[in-house]
């Protein structure tokens, strides 16, 4: 099992770096033929997801499945659910509400397996001093431990992928390894990645993380439900972010920080549907959305209730 690892981290790394063109050129990123079995040369020639048929999918589907039980021990399921026709997804966030527990972030972490060690988070939440330029993010606290919250002199703020109806990462990505889907989800494909940061350069909300070390998590916090362009596990060098639990909202399903949320702060529902949640909240709520100058058109929305 350790040869088959170290084989697989091998072929891995020369698929990165025939990738990215590396200054040693092909001789530096030739694949060992004596060690790849099928498998590896089924990953190495994957084809882009978006370019794969119902039935080349389900065999990556297959073989992922596989591995993941080879590595973990236990039965994983990969998902292949499709954007839902007439679906665009929105999501609101009540700032008057939000008392800055961070369940909503550590929900995020349990559902869609993010490491543990060393840390990924997919939501940041901020916690601004009242009064002061809490509009700049830059100015805001990321670590906060008091001993109880709501605090009588602050407010917080969860931030997390904007899903962008124009995501400057997207077009930043030399791979096309990220793309908006039909339902508005911007997506990662972590076999496409090669990890060259540059969608985290380019997204204004700080809202990628990069696994610069083998994600850390043990099997039995594995949760098994999971989606390919989602919360699978994810390898060492590639970039994530949050994915409006794919997983769940293409299943009929809210978000697990909505569901983890004690006060209701986060809302979340159908932008092209005039009578779900979203859309009256921002029919009828005082609403932002972050840095709209830069023209990337989030579907993340900001509210206070009136009388605030």
């Amino acid at each position: 099992m350790k040869k088959t690892r170290e084989m697989k981290r091998e072929i891995d790394i020369n698929r990165r770096t025939f990738l990215k063109g590396a200054a040693a050129g092909l001789a530096g990123a030739m694949l060992p033929l004596d060690k790849a079995d099928a498998s590896f040369w089924e990953a190495f020639f994957q084809k882009h997801f978006v370019e794969m048929n119902d039935a080349e999918k389900q065999k990556v589907i297959q073989r992922l499945e596989k591995e993941y039980e080879q590595k973990y021990k236990k039965a994983i399921k990969v998902g292949l659910e499709k954007p839902i026709p007439g679906v665009l997804f929105g999501y609101g966030l009540d700032l008057s509400r939000c008392i800055g527990c961070r369940r909503c972030e550590y929900a995020c972490v349990d559902e869609n397996n993010q490491s543990k060690d060393p840390q990924i988070h997919w939501i940041t939440v901020l916690r601004f001093k009242k009064g002061e330029k809490w509009v700049d993010l830059e100015e805001s606290e990321k670590y906060y431990n008091p001993p109880l919250v709501p605090e009588p002199d602050y407010f917080y703020m969860p931030v997390q992928c904007q899903q962008c109806e124009n995501p400057p990462c997207v077009r930043s990505c030399p791979t096309q390894a990220t793309w908006k889907e039909p339902d508005g989800i911007v997506v990662v494909d972590y076999n496409w990645c090669i990890g060259c940061r540059y969608c985290m350069a380019a997204c204004p909300y700080g809202a990628r993380r990069f696994n610069w070390g083998e994600p850390g998590r043990k099997s039995e916090e594995i949760n098994p439900n999971t989606h390919y362009l989602g919360n699978r596990p994810r390898y060492k060098g590639v970039v994530e972010k949050c994915t409006f639990c794919i997983q769940r909202t293409r299943n009929g399903r809210y978000p697990a920080c909505v569901e983890a949320c004690p006060v209701g702060a986060r809302k979340f529902g159908n932008l092209l549907d005039p009578d779900s949640e979203i859309r009256y909240a921002i029919e009828h709520k005082r609403v932002f959305r972050l840095k709209e100058d830069l023209n990337t058109n989030p579907k993340f929305y900001y509210f206070f209730a009136y009388g605030v």
